[in-house]
């Protein structure tokens, strides 16, 4: 029963959802206002045949990643999110866990940021959203590189370069967030994974998490090698919302620059992509650029 429930609250939901309001282009011919289907799937990070089957109610007992995951692609409110969770059978994430709802009013935000690469990290350095920008800046991340933490002790070679001293900022300013992240939030699961599993397999995270390391985010200049446009210098600022802990990093470029030329370039190119199986296939080769950007 609920996972029938479940599915009907999906499909309903996802009727009143406007393209617009979701951030995607509103042309061609619909059947409905609402979201496609593959629309849904395409925001939410899921497959187009398991939001078949969930709003069929063919697929049952889905995660509560994946119900968050679709409260975020349906904007839905408080009130609703605590619904859905309800209707998939779960108990909404209490107090002790790390937050992953992100307001209405962030998501006009990211709307309107078209021209500048976005994204939306919680207090454990999940990335939760990306506007199409960072996604065409930074490539598609899947798995454990979602956790911008786990990109930087454990992940593979990235686009960012880094030099000695940033990456060691990085590493202390990200270990710093962590701990912060876990005295808040005791009774979240996966983050104890994480830092369990960071303490067994990065001697560097270890050592600064043992020795009790501080360090805080600041604005810095990155430079992205990217296999399209060429390398990029930008800006890069950590913006947080006020009691949700998430993290809203913005890149930017200086106006009249070479960077921001290939910044507007990236953003004609980086909407038409080269697909393969839905991913992003890039034509050049990325050089190495070391582990660590979030």
């Amino acid at each position: 029963m609920a996972s029938t429930d479940f599915g009907r609250t999906v499909r309903r939901w996802r009727d009143r959802v406007s393209p617009v309001a979701a951030g995607l282009p509103s042309g061609g011919h619909r059947r409905a206002p609402g979201l496609r289907r593959e629309e849904l799937a395409m925001l939410a990070g899921i497959s187009v045949d398991y939001v078949t089957r969930l709003e069929q109610g063919r697929a049952t007992n889905p995660s509560e990643q994946v119900v968050e995951a679709l409260g975020r692609a349906l904007r839905v409110s408080p009130t609703e999110r605590e619904h859905l969770f309800h209707t998939a059978g779960l108990v909404p994430p209490g107090q002790g866990t790390v937050p992953a709802y992100i307001a209405p009013s962030v998501h006009r935000m990211l709307d309107r940021l078209t021209g500048t690469p976005v994204a939306v990290s919680d207090a454990s350095w999940t990335l939760l959203l990306t506007n199409p920008l960072y996604t065409a800046l930074m490539g598609e991340r899947h798995g454990r590189e979602r956790n911008g933490a786990w990109r930087a002790f454990l992940g593979s070679a990235d686009r960012v370069r880094h030099t000695p001293e940033s990456r060691r900022a990085l590493e202390a300013a990200v270990t710093a967030d962590l701990r912060t992240a876990a005295t808040r939030y005791p009774a979240d699961q996966r983050l104890r994974n994480l830092i369990a599993e960071l303490r067994s397999n990065s001697p560097r995270f270890a050592e600064l998490w043992d020795s009790g390391t501080v360090g805080h985010h600041q604005a810095s200049r990155k430079t992205i090698d990217h296999p399209q446009v060429g390398p990029l210098t930008l800006d890069c600022d950590v913006l947080t919302v006020a009691g949700s802990d998430l993290r809203i990093m913005l890149y930017t470029a200086e106006p009249d620059t070479e960077d921001a030329q290939r910044l507007e370039l990236l953003a004609v190119v980086g909407s038409q992509p080269l697909v393969e199986e839905g991913r992003l296939t890039p034509t050049l080769g990325v050089p190495e650029a070391g582990r660590g950007a979030l």
